[in-house]
C-alpha cells in the first residue's frame, strides 16, 4: 500500500502544484486506524476526495518502491569522492560496478 504523502504529492503534481511548495499547507496524520489529511490549505485546489486519493494507489506504490531502490543504490554507490577517484583510476571498472548495482536493483 502506498504512502498517503506520495498519493498527495502526485495529486498536487497532477494539478500543477508541488509538495515542496505546499507541504506547510497540508497536515497528514494517522488517526489510529488510517493515515488521513487533517489540514488542507492549498490555494486554488480543493482537498482531494477519498476516491481521488485512491486513484493514485498504483502510481504511488511504484514511486514508493522506486524511492526504496534509489536509497539502496545510493548506499551501494558509495561516497562521491571515492567514485571520482575510481573513475579517474579506471572508468571502465567504475562503469561495470555501477551497472551491476543497477542490474541487481532495478526500478519499476
Amino acid at each position: 500500500m502506498a504512502q498517503l504523502k506520495t498519493k498527495v504529492k502526485l495529486y498536487l503534481e497532477n494539478n500543477s502544484k508541488t509538495w515542496d511548495a505546499e507541504k506547510n499547507n497540508i497536515k497528514l496524520i494517522n488517526n489510529g486506524s488510517a493515515d488521513i489529511i487533517e489540514t488542507w490549505n492549498v490555494s486554488g485546489l480543493s482537498k482531494p476526495t477519498d476516491s481521488q486519493i485512491a486513484s493514485y494507489e498504483t502510481a504511488a506504490t511504484k514511486e514508493d518502491n522506486n524511492d526504496i531502490i534509489r536509497a539502496k543504490r545510493k548506499t551501494l554507490y558509495g561516497d562521491v569522492g571515492d567514485q571520482l577517484d575510481e573513475i579517474y583510476s579506471n572508468i571502465d571498472t567504475w562503469k561495470a560496478r555501477i551497472k551491476s548495482i543497477k542490474d541487481a536493483n532495478p526500478k519499476e
